[in-house]
């Protein structure tokens, strides 16, 4: 038997059918994806923009083509350029010249936010600065005509309509998933409320500022004149919520089309359209992980004796009660990000909670050196994976995911609860073996625990807020693929330890950074 007949043995004969099937359609997944988001960046040249100082800020325009006028993109909170992609694609290949910038605290903007983030005159006034500081750097540029307009979405429409009220260069503003206190009937100029039709708490927001100008105007009215700077729009986006409206094709197109009447334009191009290829990519990378979970030398690993029912329900409920209440009192301030110290503790705390319950009943057994080697070897795999092949397709087109060197401290603090806590998570599951009740009961009583911490300090840990959904998306997409890895090689710890490495990273690099001063 030669040495690929041994390969082929040892690993390729572990596929059933079904895993062959399911690995050739992720793979077609994945490869038809990239080559449709490709093809939306084709022919569009993507550069930095000179000037701007620490703000990272790219440009999208045509090659060759002469001054245009400039469109701001800004991203909401813990959003980057990135995530504004279909947008900035769609007004470049319109003609306009698209200027994406990472916020301070977000993406790669090595500037932590500051100021009080609960007054509108806190940080807020910052963020204004700093969009006043890109439009000087972007008007200074050779393929700038002088025309500027600016287009935001979530807290970057909050930004975009005050700096548009105080910044008289701004001919419109587009302002998406919008809420803002700074409209008159007359200010900002040129306004576009776009908002997505299952946003139902932010529709009354543009049905008030629609009535500041003309109480009778109705969704998709135009009010005023856009030569005159008068125009007022209120639009529902199809099918979407807060996030889908970001990709949203009639966002794009009422966006583009507003843009072109104040601007005394015409665009035909085609807009982007790249939502639903990048779910398709991400689907696809994440279910490549059931086959390649097989792809291993066939073990006899016995599985590890469940917990018994009531045992099982002291280690997934009890850290939920104890952990935020013995937490509450605790304050800390070192690292540069919103609520990632006490994150990090919660995580540490739970986990270590949990592992202790489980090293007193036995349940819990140091793995001899090789045992320990086949774990960390498959703890790396499972990392690897998330970091670098979901990761990178993450980066390229959808938010910023490779961190700058200040966002390393972040992330290796969070590893130090987040290895706990996924450890003792895997355990309690059995590596993805364990009855469905059992994932549910675990996974669910610790977002409850976070939702008690809230409520017992809601002022400094409102934030923790927003984490609860990435948690929760976490666990459906990556504790299910740890699931598959941890029956596919009984050594749940593995698993356990990869995601806790993959779940620090994702929150070190995609939660803002924020300093107070």
């Amino acid at each position: 038997m030669t040495q690929a007949d041994v390969i082929h043995h040892r690993f390729a004969w572990r596929l059933t059918p079904a895993r062959w099937v399911v690995a050739i359609l992720s793979i077609a997944a994945i490869l038809i994806s990239v080559w449709h988001l490709e093809a939306e960046r084709a022919g569009i040249l993507i550069e930095p923009v000179p000037g701007t100082g620490s703000t990272p800020a790219t440009v999208y325009r045509l090659p060759g083509a002469g001054p245009a006028p400039v469109v701001i993109v800004s991203h909401g909170f813990a959003g980057s350029r990135p995530l504004m992609q279909a947008t900035s694609l769609s007004l470049a290949r319109a003609g306009y010249a698209a200027v994406a910038f990472d916020y301070e605290g977000h993406g790669r903007n090595p500037v932590p936010m500051s100021g009080d983030l609960d007054s509108p005159e806190g940080t807020a006034i910052l963020l204004m600065a700093e969009t006043g500081r890109v439009i000087d750097a972007v008007l200074a540029q050779p393929w700038a005509d002088g025309q500027v307009a600016i287009m935001g979405h979530s807290m970057g429409s909050y930004i975009a309509i005050r700096q548009a009220v105080v910044d008289d260069r701004l001919a419109a503003t587009v302002a998406v998933s919008m809420s803002n206190d700074s409209i008159t009937a007359t200010e900002p100029a040129n306004l576009l409320m776009i908002q997505g039709a299952w946003e139902g708490r932010l529709i009354p927001e543009a049905r008030a500022a629609l009535d500041l100008t003309d109480p009778d105007a109705a969704f998709g009215e135009t009010v005023g004149e856009p030569a005159l700077g008068t125009a007022r729009r209120a639009v529902l986006a199809p099918n979407v919520e807060h996030v889908g409206v970001i990709w949203s094709p009639a966002m794009i197109e009422e966006t583009r089309a507003w843009l072109d009447a104040t601007f005394g334009r015409q665009s035909a191009a085609p807009v982007a359209r790249m939502g639903g290829w990048i779910a398709l990519l991400l689907t696809g990378i994440v279910a490549l992980a059931w086959p390649l979970a097989r792809l291993r030398e066939k073990t006899h690993d016995p599985r590890p004796e469940p917990l018994s029912r009531n045992r099982f329900l002291v280690v997934a409920l009890l850290p939920a009660i104890v952990v935020p209440l013995a937490l509450s009192p605790v304050e800390t301030q070192v690292l540069p990000v919103l609520v990632a110290e006490y994150l990090a503790l919660h995580f540490a705390a739970y986990g270590a909670l949990a592992l202790a319950l489980l090293w007193w009943w036995g349940e819990l057994r140091w793995p001899g050196r090789a045992e320990a080697g086949r774990i960390l070897m498959l703890a790396g795999l499972v990392a690897f994976y998330g970091i670098c092949v979901f990761g990178l397709a993450m980066d390229r087109y959808v938010t910023s995911f490779y961190p700058i060197p200040i966002r390393l401290a972040v992330i290796a603090a969070m590893a130090l609860g987040t290895l706990p806590y996924m450890l003792s998570d895997a355990l309690m599951v059995e590596g993805g073996r364990a009855p469905l009740w059992r994932s549910l009961t675990a996974r669910g009583a610790f977002l409850v625990s976070l939702g008690i911490a809230t409520a017992l300090d809601f002022d400094r840990l409102f934030f923790l807020l927003i984490i609860l959904p990435v948690v929760l998306v976490f666990f459906l997409l990556f504790g299910m693929m740890g699931g598959w890895i941890g029956r596919a090689t009984a050594r749940p710890a593995g698993a356990g330890l990869g995601l806790g490495l993959f779940l620090a990273w994702a929150l070190g690099v995609t939660f803002p950074m924020f300093q107070a001063v």
